[in-house]
Order: C-alpha cells, then structure tokens, then sequence
C-alpha cells in the first residue's frame, strides 16, 4: 500500500513537472511569445551644470548590435511626458530613442536655449551614448516649433557629433516672436518675457540672447541641418516661416554661398503665400514641396501644410543617413 501511494505520488509529481514550466523556471517564451509592446522608460540623471534632477523618455534597442540613436526635442509648451509620435516608430525600428526634459516648458529663466538647457541636451545624449547600443556616427536630433528652436541651438552648441538635425517650423528669433505673439493676443509673448527678463517687461537684450539667430556659428560645425515649415503657419500657425528662411540664410552666408541664400523677392513671395506647387520639387509625404533651397550643409523646404512636424518624412531622412553607414 505504500508503495503503492509513493509510486502514485511520484507519477503525479513528474507531470506538475513537464506540465507547470511557471512553477518550476522553464522557459515559457518559446510556448507563450511575449507580445506585449516594448516602450521607452523614464529615466533621471543629475545635470552636469547644477545637480538638478533631469528626467527624460529613453529606450534602449534590444541589440548587441550598434543602432542609430535619435534624440526627440519637446515643443514649447511640453516637458518630456509629453505625448512623441516619433517614438514608436522609433522603437519599433529597432532604435535608441531619448526624450528629454530640458527644464520644461520655456516659461521660466532656467528654460528657453539658456546654457543649462544645452548643457541639459548635452547630457541626455551622454546618457544614451553610455546606456544604449549606440552608433555614434548616427545620432539625429530633431523638434518641432519650440523643439525646432532646441534644434537649431543644439546644431550651434552641442559639443557631440550629430549626423543630421531635423528642425521643423522653428523659432529662430524671440524679438521677432515676440512682437509677432504679442499681435496676436497669444501667450507666448508673456513666456517670452518670463523666460528672458529680469524686469518684467519685454527686454530686446534678453530675447536675442535666447534666438539661434544671433548666435554665433562655429567655425568647425558638423552634421548636416535641414529646416522645414508649412507655407501657412503664421496664419493658421504660430511661427511665420520668415524664421526659417532667415536662419536658412544666416548659414548659406556662414558657409559663403551667397547664390544659395533666399532672395528679399522670394521671402516676400513665401510670407504672403504667393508662390504654387511646383512638380519639379517633389513631395514630402503628401504634400507639395513650394520652394526648396540646399547646400551640402544646410537645405531648407517649404511645403503645403502649416505648424507641423511630418514624422514619417523624419523617419525615412533618417533611416536614408544611417544606411550610409552600412557597408
């Protein structure tokens, strides 16, 4: 009889074995694939200027091998919680990804291209570098609106080599845009002011501090630039795209190509939307390219739509970068 019950028992213990593999380790992936979806994580990292506690969206690719990392710049308005079409598509090609805080919204001093937000930018790809399975001849950094405006500081600032900077309807100039937001009874004129005044009211000295326009350009910059806007922002928009062409021009005339620069007659032409799809420049995504001007360096475009970033067009300038690197 005991026997009996021992056997039984060992019989029944041998196949909650096989069958259980939960309850003993086995791997289960091969039977039950994981199928949930991979997504960025918030990370921290003490600033390298102040100790601040910065925060950013990361994501690691899931390789040994090295992959593109790109770096997501937030809008004006947001921090880096705030919602990134760019990111899953990001993931899902199997690359790094960081979103950082850089001090949040640009409605305080700390905020708007101040040298703490370089140096915060700065840190993020450190981070990502360190962190990730990077190539580091492929880092992209791109932003839209206030994030194009992080764009072009970044491009005359960031002490890393990036290959490609995509900014997409950017603010270049805050004296300009704050007069520009002010007749429009809009708020960014008041964030203007909160971010580069010490008085309260409206101070040219501090916005122009703040404006990639006004910066000077190094003479060993790298990586290539490519700015683009919507033919109708500043009417349905927030950012004529005078700031753009103005900032197109400032680095055809740093890199001494006068003949690339856009003509006093064509930026009248651009701001008052008087100009019509030509077929001759093509298409970004699904909207008609208007007017297009480039140089090895620098490229700028615009396009039928307004104060918008087009993330597949993103995707697919980046991907077209780092596949130059592939043997």
């Amino acid at each position: 009889m005991t026997c009996s019950r021992t056997r039984s028992i060992f019989i029944l213990f041998a196949i909650v074995l096989f069958a259980s593999p939960r309850l003993f380790g086995q791997d289960e992936s091969k039977s039950v694939p994981d199928t949930s979806p991979v997504r960025a994580v918030e990370i921290a990292f003490p600033s390298s200027v102040d100790d601040a506690v910065q925060k950013a969206v990361f994501h690691a690719a899931k390789t040994t091998v090295a992959m593109p990392l790109v770096v997501s710049l937030h809008s004006w308005s947001g921090d880096h919680s705030q919602d990134d079409p760019l990111a899953e598509k990001v993931i899902a090609a199997g690359w790094n990804y960081i979103h950082p805080d850089f001090r949040g919204p640009n409605n305080k001093p700390d905020a708007c291209l101040s040298d703490k937000v370089i140096a915060d930018i700065d840190d993020a790809i450190q981070y990502a570098l360190d962190n990730g399975p990077a190539d580091r001849d492929a880092v992209f950094v791109v932003g839209g609106s206030g994030g194009g405006h992080a764009t072009l500081g970044v491009y005359l600032r960031t002490r890393h080599r990036i290959r490609l900077f995509l900014s997409w309807v950017p603010i270049s100039d805050l004296t300009a845009w704050y007069w520009e937001s002010k007749s429009r009874a809009n708020k960014y004129a008041d964030d203007i002011v909160l971010c580069t005044s010490t008085t309260g009211t409206f101070e040219e000295q501090g916005a122009r501090e703040r404006s990639p326009l006004y910066w000077p350009v190094p003479k060993d910059i790298k990586g290539r630039l490519e700015i683009y806007a919507g033919i109708n922002d500043g009417y349905t928009g927030s950012v004529p795209v005078s700031h753009t062409l103005r900032f197109y021009n400032k680095m055809a005339e740093h890199f001494g190509r006068p003949d690339a620069q856009v003509s006093e007659a064509d930026m009248i032409r651009l701001l008052a939307r008087g100009v019509a799809p030509n077929p001759a420049l093509g298409h970004i995504e699904d909207r008609p390219v208007l007017y297009r001007k480039e140089m090895p360096q620098v490229a700028v475009a615009i396009f039928e739509g307004g104060h918008e970033l087009l993330v597949d067009h993103c995707l697919s300038r980046m991907r077209a970068e780092a596949e130059k690197n592939t043997p």
